[in-house]
């Protein structure tokens, strides 16, 4: 497959199109040329379920799904402390994770990493409706549902509209594993062969190196698919998101990934067979 003409699809959150901006641009010589697709966390990963897209982005909580036809890149995904998901409620509430086990809690999606992690940290699987991420908040607020599971810049801006935090999935993983917590990553499918896979890896690092170093260059992209985003929470998301392990997955990231399905497995969430593939280093 030529790998000039790869489909790209990953969400418009500030930290893709930060990594991203200047690959998608053509800001890189000698860079593969991509075509952009943008979609919501649970949308890539619903359409990554089909195999629809050669490149990109998913939730930890779907790849084990995944795995028969993607590998996981080392690059370019979202992989941290201090930036698990948050369960969030009205005041008043209950504020003991194990108050929810019985309780009508909005998700963004049953195979995002939030959901996984909840369920891993309650033990079961609770009654949960799924939404759009940027409804939760309001829909917590407004008394649709008992509490919501929020991420993204939610994870910023649910204490002005007024909820509080009854846990941080991140904090308990961490707590338990003393690992990062692996949210995101981008996948290419297996039609695309490892030396070209290899060669979009090293062109995320690259685009990543960029926007370090020429942000003017890229923001203004990022600013326009960071709709009703203002630009201290921007900016909180992206030094939140975007790290070390966006650069490259390494041992660290790569073992934290394989925990998580462990105990996925354990916990009977996900299939038994289910095992990470990793894009193969240059031998």
């Amino acid at each position: 497959m030529n790998v000039d003409d790869l489909e790209l699809a990953y969400s418009p959150c500030p930290n893709d199109t930060y990594i991203f901006a200047a690959l998608t641009n053509g800001l890189l010589p000698h860079a593969p040329a991509v075509k952009v697709v943008f979609e919501d966390i649970e949308e890539l990963n619903s359409h990554a379920a089909q195999a629809k897209y050669p490149l990109t982005k998913v939730s930890y909580g779907a790849i084990p799904y995944l795995m028969n036809r993607y590998r996981i890149l080392r690059a370019g995904g979202a992989l941290g402390r201090g930036c698990g998901p948050l369960l969030v409620t009205r005041p008043g509430a209950p504020t003991d994770l194990a108050a929810y086990r019985d309780k009508l809690i909005a998700i963004p999606g049953e195979k995002t990493t939030a959901f996984l992690l909840l369920q891993l940290a309650l033990g079961m699987k609770p009654h949960a409706i799924q939404m759009r991420f940027d409804t939760i908040v309001s829909a917590v607020a407004e008394g649709h549902v008992e509490a919501g599971l929020v991420i993204h810049e939610s994870r910023f801006t649910y204490e002005a509209a007024g909820l509080a935090r009854v846990a941080d999935m991140g904090e308990w993983w961490e707590r338990e594993t003393g690992m990062p917590i692996p949210l995101g990553a981008i996948l290419v499918r297996d039609d695309v062969p490892d030396p070209e896979a290899r060669t979009i890896d090293d062109a995320i690092r690259r685009s990543l190196a960029f926007a370090r170093t020429d942000e003017d260059a890229i923001m203004p992209f990022v600013r326009e698919h960071a709709f009703e985003m203002d630009d201290e929470v921007m900016r909180k998301h992206i030094a939140l998101y975007v790290n070390e392990f966006s650069d490259d997955l390494g041992a660290e990231g790569m073992a934290a990934a394989n925990e998580l399905f462990a105990r996925a497995r354990a916990a009977g969430i996900v299939p038994d067979q289910s095992s990470a593939r990793f894009v193969a280093e240059k031998g």
